[in-house]
């Protein structure tokens, strides 16, 4: 990533205090970024390849990026929820509201994508959204998308692995449907949830996730 990469000391959600890292960007960003990370009983942290992927792809742009570990996730305060860190995310956004000053976009894995959509659906502080491998169903709980309509117009990236476990292709198209323009999903072929390969496609898919990723905000935002 371009940049430094500093400890936050002074996130606070309403657990208490949560780990987190910034890639500090340029001093002339036109906006700065937030990346949710996926469940914590999966073994998800701020430092999931994918997260911290797609936070490479925010810095290449020069942008500030900001991860942060959830309640009770390495040494965030706290004790894990399950829906509760909807408000973890909500103090990321505060907190770079505070400091910045500037437009956010998010990106957020997984669990984190589908808790960062509803927390960034109707917050005019959020101008862009990206959600990577959103889960319809993963270890017995279940995710769904009926509040999509609460984003509007704010533009949405979906990318998925065409061979996700958790997100079969029809199941999660149809959950998609309500998602209003501007909206576009990609299907990863040979990609699994984390992107990874597949038997039949043994190559890590990273790196197409970072490109569709790095070409649709260029595209979308003039990066």
């Amino acid at each position: 990533m371009s940049g430094q990469v500093r400890t936050i000391e002074d996130l606070r959600g309403p657990a208490g205090r949560l780990e987190a890292l910034l890639n500090t960007g340029a001093a002339d960003a036109p906006y700065v970024a937030l990346v949710a990370h996926p469940h914590p009983l999966g073994g998800g942290t701020m430092h999931n390849k994918v997260v911290y992927h797609a936070a490479k792809v925010f810095s290449g742009f020069g942008l500030p990026v900001l991860r942060f570990n959830y309640r009770g996730v390495g040494l965030s305060e706290g004790v894990h929820d399950g829906r509760a860190e909807m408000d973890d995310i909500r103090a990321a956004l505060d907190w770079l509201e505070h400091e910045f000053q500037k437009p956010i976009l998010f990106a957020g894995f997984s669990f984190g994508a589908n808790l960062g959509l509803r927390v960034c659906c109707g917050d005019a502080r959020v101008k862009g959204i990206v959600g990577l491998g959103l889960p319809v169903e993963a270890d017995g709980r279940k995710y769904e998308y009926s509040f999509l309509p609460g984003c509007g117009n704010v533009p949405k990236l979906f990318v998925i692995g065409a061979d996700d476990p958790f997100a079969p292709q029809a199941a999660l198209t149809s959950a998609l449907e309500v998602s209003p323009p501007p909206t576009r999903t990609v299907w990863v072929k040979g990609a699994d949830h984390f992107f990874a390969g597949t038997t039949q496609s043994p190559t890590s898919k990273l790196g197409v996730m970072s490109e569709t990723m790095r070409l649709w905000l260029a595209g979308t935002f003039g990066l």
